[in-house]
């Protein structure tokens, strides 16, 4: 009994002893202290939009309370830098006490005034943290960009933006009819979430093969540049006519283009050649009662990558139409919607053609990529050497040309959808169904404006097999 008395005071001594000493604090200069990053960057940040937050930690390693004796934003009051500390903001706190094996949190967040700056230019402040006669640092570094801001306006007349500097839309932009909207080869277009780009008139974006036109939103702060849905969109409206885009890029918004009403003569309402869409949260390419000629264009893990509603004209020509289940958009709908119906289910005469081109679904319960209305008047789908995945049989609404491959699925470079990194070159490493299997074409380059042999192509935007 005596034993058992003495080994429950030494727990007991032990126990006080260790409370004790985390009631206390440690004042060695050697006492261990670390920050969750010596250096908190942020990304691009355009120049009198509003602020992005940064967070970090200060972290007390140690068995005993740790007392900061200053925290300190060395650009003080004029840093282009904000601090807040635990819920406080400041530019010097001192006293801040830690708890043992305990961390503070920290937040940053920073607006860049314009400059007469036309390229990328940094910013840099510091805070200093202070303890036990110790110093450490946390550097911050922002990458600033001026651009032309436009709110929200509609252009009365021809008007062209350049690529001197990012364009910038705070509100909706419309094109009004019988004017044109020009984009220079290189220019990138960052959209606000409010910020629609309406075309009643005409869009002529061109660019080239190393000056891409990249439509996106204007947030580039992880995790904000890569969510979907992030800005609404483009859209052509009835009046609009004689679109024409090329070598763009869309990404992040609700849809992609949305093209409504009939062309007003033979030539198609929307051209695209070599665009890419990409992590579109609704639409990327949608048409009711319109036209949309597209060729070498890649559509890539959309809610739902191509959808044509209420009849119209289509031609899709060396495209590539894939979706993977991802953690930014599920694979819940087939890669492409047809139908000659609108919504009070009026018909209306529908021609459609998909020639060279692959339309396929990856990790998801999806079976059927291709889906149509029931109904196959005035209708006229055809598939011209097509690689598709598909459960039902869809002869009844498609007439098969040539050679047509289902439910063989391509093989791409490098899928890593842990890191939602997707790179769609056909894959010459293995046996694949796409490589030489489409009719012949008068498309002589590829997306990335590579030859493309005028017999035997591979199917899809790229061309891998010589």
């Amino acid at each position: 009994m005596k034993v058992v008395s003495i080994i429950l005071l030494a727990i007991i001594i032990t126990f006080s002893v260790s409370s004790c000493k985390k009631d206390t604090f440690i004042t060695s200069k050697n006492a261990s202290l670390s920050l969750s990053s010596d250096t908190l960057y942020f990304d691009t940040v355009f120049t009198t939009t509003g602020s992005i937050t940064g967070s970090f930690k200060i972290f007390n390693n140690n068995n005993q309370k740790l007392l900061l004796s200053n925290v300190q934003l060395m650009g003080g009051a004029n840093s282009f830098f904000k601090l807040n500390l635990d819920g406080t903001p400041g530019t010097s706190f001192n006293n801040q006490t830690i708890a043992a094996n305990d961390s503070l949190y920290g937040f940053v967040s920073v607006t860049i005034s314009a400059t007469n700056e036309d390229t990328f230019f940094i910013r840099r402040d510091s805070i200093r943290i202070t303890y036990n006669g110790d110093t450490t640092w946390l550097q911050l570094v922002a990458y600033g960009h001026n651009a032309n801001f436009i709110k929200t306006t509609e252009i009365k007349n021809d008007t062209t933006w350049t690529n001197k500097l990012p364009i910038v839309l705070l509100g909706d932009v419309t094109v009004d009819s019988g004017k044109t909207l020009t984009i220079q080869k290189g220019t990138n277009v960052y959209a606000n979430a409010k910020a629609s780009l309406i075309i009643n008139g005409t869009l002529n974006a061109v660019g080239d093969t190393t000056n891409r036109i990249i439509f996106r939103c204007d947030r580039l702060d992880a995790p904000y540049s890569g969510f979907p849905g992030s800005w609404p969109g483009i859209y052509f409206n009835a009046s609009s006519a004689n679109n024409f885009m090329q070598y763009c890029t869309i990404l992040n918004g609700y849809n992609g283009v949305s093209v409504a009403g009939p062309a007003a003569t033979s030539t198609p309402v929307l051209t695209l050649d070599k665009c890419i869409f990409s992590n579109i949260y609704n639409i990327a390419i949608g048409g009711g009662l319109s036209s949309i000629n597209a060729t070498n264009c890649l559509v890539s893990n959309c809610g739902s990558n191509i959808n044509i509603i209420a009849g119209g004209t289509y031609t899709f020509d060396q495209c590539t139409v894939v979706s993977y289940d991802n953690s930014y958009v599920s694979h819940t709908n087939p890669v492409v919607s047809i139908s000659n119906l609108d919504a009070s289910n009026n018909q209306y005469a529908l021609s459609c053609t998909f020639k060279n081109s692959i339309l396929y679904g990856f990790g998801s319960l999806v079976t059927d990529e291709i889906v149509f209305a029931k109904t196959v008047t005035n209708t006229n789908v055809f598939f011209n050497n097509v690689l598709y995945k598909e459960k039902d049989d869809i002869s009844a609404y498609v007439k098969f040309n040539n050679y047509c491959i289902y439910n063989q699925p391509p093989t791409f470079t490098n899928i890593d959808l842990g890191n939602l990194f997707f790179d769609f070159h056909l894959n010459t490493g293995v046996s694949n169904p796409p490589l030489k299997a489409g009719g012949n074409t008068n498309l002589l380059t590829d997306l990335d404006g590579r030859p493309r042999p005028a017999t035997k192509p591979d199917l899809g935007c790229y061309q891998a097999s010589k």
